[in-house]
């Protein structure tokens, strides 16, 4: 039997630090960017419920069933295995107050690996390896996002409309929000509402169904198809253009049409505003979109965002492959500078806006910029591989076309001056730190 245990000590009292555990999309919060889980069927944690999840270790994806019992409110909860990739597994949650405020969070997980001797003797050592990463990147996130909802404890909740909540950053927005007892109701796309929490949304008209629509404290749209997906041809043009330009027109007329709009609308572009090309003109048409919002009293605000790093997606997940193979290197020359942002701040700094009384554009990206060479060293260092390998800019316009020079070799240092003077506090202002938290590498 083997038993990992961790303690961290967070700024709320137990009962604070169990209900943020008990919401919707804690467990999205706590999944580690590096491990390919997939949610089949979500459980809160109450007595005798059930979580279902598949584990991706190879081709074939393990089923992990698992039941919360000992479920005490405020205290504790267990997560038990009843089926999966364990012989046992036994994770127990227990909360207690410290005194003179704050509380302790301790996890301890009693397990038993398959193939008995010979399986623990095989495996114990790289299980306690991987729990240790893992309850690292668990605790440090939990953390920072108790004491985020902290510092705000006295603010009103929100009901928060999000367009684009099954994205990268759209997806982690709506579990920080929710963990934080805030409302989220997503925009979906295809279907009639399923639930209170849904608003059935067609961009092609703009139409919106469902009750949710209206009483809105924001809309934050995060919706478009994915602008470094493939190369531009005229088609994709147009769906870019289609998914940013015309559908939040259409959203943002429609939105106007309601008894009670929205008060806040929220909208993502880019750092690419003041280039040239087609991404600053899709850039400039998207935000002049956004705006109608104004027509029906809304506070407005542009969130451009830098380049976003997410160890499950974005461009850090398509470089990863070839680092990790030590074929990873520089764009081009190398020197063009590259303003990025961490995950977890992308959606601190959303939030940020929404619960202030911003308006206008703010750059969402990190304090310190990097060159692409800079970039690609200290990947290749967080790795352990060499990252020599530059990708020339020419093969990079014969692959990619127009979009190469607009986004991979760009070269464009956005600062994020109204962010800091708005009071936001980086979680990750060095890259270094940004990709050790979500390469669970620290």
């Amino acid at each position: 039997m083997g038993r990992f245990a961790k303690t961290v000590e967070l700024p709320v009292n137990a009962s604070q630090a169990f209900d943020w555990h008990a919401r919707p999309g804690a467990f999205e919060r706590l999944m580690p960017p590096w491990q390919r889980l997939e949610i089949v069927e979500p459980a809160l944690p109450t007595e005798g419920s059930r979580a279902v999840f598949k584990v991706y270790q190879g081709p074939v994806p393990l089923k992990w069933v698992a039941e919360h019992r000992d479920v005490i409110p405020g205290q504790q909860f267990r997560d038990i295995q009843t089926s999966g990739p364990f012989a046992s597994w036994e994770h127990l949650h227990a909360f207690e107050d410290i005194e003179g405020g704050g509380s302790r969070l301790h996890d301890t997980i009693d397990y038993r690996l398959p193939g008995g001797p010979l399986g623990n003797a095989l495996g114990a050592g790289k299980v306690a390896s991987d729990l240790e990463r893992l309850f690292r990147f668990r605790h440090g996130r939990t953390l920072a996002d108790l004491t985020a909802h902290h510092q705000d404890v006295d603010l009103p909740r929100q009901r928060v409309a999000i367009a684009g909540a099954s994205g990268l950053v759209g997806s982690q927005l709506a579990a920080f929000l929710s963990t934080g007892g805030h409302e989220v109701v997503r925009l979906v796309r295809g279907r009639s509402p399923a639930n209170a929490g849904e608003i059935s949304w067609d961009p092609a008209t703009g139409r919106l169904e469902g009750e949710a629509r209206e009483n809105l404290d924001a809309l934050v749209y995060l919706a478009g198809e994915g602008i470094a997906d493939g190369r531009w041809t005229e088609a994709r043009k147009k769906r870019l253009i289609e998914s940013r330009v015309h559908a939040v027109e259409r959203l943002t007329a429609e939105l106007g049409k309601l008894e009670s709009p929205p008060r806040a609308f929220l909208s993502a572009s880019g750092i690419g505003y003041n280039d040239e090309g087609f991404l600053a003109d899709l850039a400039h048409r998207w935000e002049d979109a956004a705006r109608g919002a104004e027509a029906f009293g809304a506070r407005v605000v542009m969130l451009r965002f830098g380049v976003v790093l997410a160890g499950q997606g974005g461009a850090l997940a398509k470089m990863l492959p070839a680092f990790r193979l030590g074929l990873g290197g520089p764009l081009g020359s190398g020197r063009q500078i590259m303003s990025w942002v961490a995950l977890d701040d992308a959606v601190g700094a959303t939030y940020h806006a929404l619960k202030s009384d911003a308006s206008g554009p703010l750059n969402v990206t990190a304090p310190k910029p990097v060159s692409q060479g800079e970039m690609a060293k200290t990947l290749g260092r967080i790795l352990r591989r060499p990252a020599f390998a530059p990708a020339p800019a020419p093969v990079l316009r014969l692959v990619f076309g127009e979009m190469a020079d607009q986004t991979l070799l760009s070269d464009i240092e956005a600062l994020p001056d109204g962010l800091v003077d708005l009071g936001y506090d980086f979680r990750f202002p060095d890259l270094a730190d940004a990709l050790g938290h979500e390469l669970g590498l620290a």
